[in-house]
């Protein structure tokens, strides 16, 4: 597999594991009956998509994209489709996420 293919598999997971979440909190605590039936079949593609990224990106590298880019997009989302609060505490969070995965892919291609 090729790397462009691995990140694009990890694309792929992060996608997912967003639209998931987003099915989460439109399930309303599990009342709203198709959100609800969304959310495992969309983890299952997230981890799959995911076990794909990992025969070529390094575990550490694409957990922590996986994990922040999707951290990202659920925190934009929520505040756009939500309405939730970007604070500054919580946009300055976002930042040092972002920073850390910079800093682990950096460290990765030092490798």
């Amino acid at each position: 597999m090729s790397a462009g293919l691995a990140w694009t598999w990890l694309l792929l997971a992060i996608v997912f594991e967003v639209a998931g979440t987003m099915c989460m909190k439109r399930s309303d605590g599990f009342s709203s009956w198709l959100p609800t039936l969304m959310i495992v079949p969309l983890y299952l593609a997230s981890f799959s998509a995911l076990v794909m990224a990992l025969k070529r990106i390094e575990l550490g590298v694409a957990y922590a994209v996986w994990s922040a880019v999707g951290t990202l997009l659920v925190v934009v989302l929520g505040v756009l489709l939500f309405r939730e609060d970007l604070g500054l505490l919580k946009l300055g969070g976002v930042v040092l996420i972002i920073v850390g995965v910079v800093m682990l892919h950096l460290a990765s291609l030092e490798a």
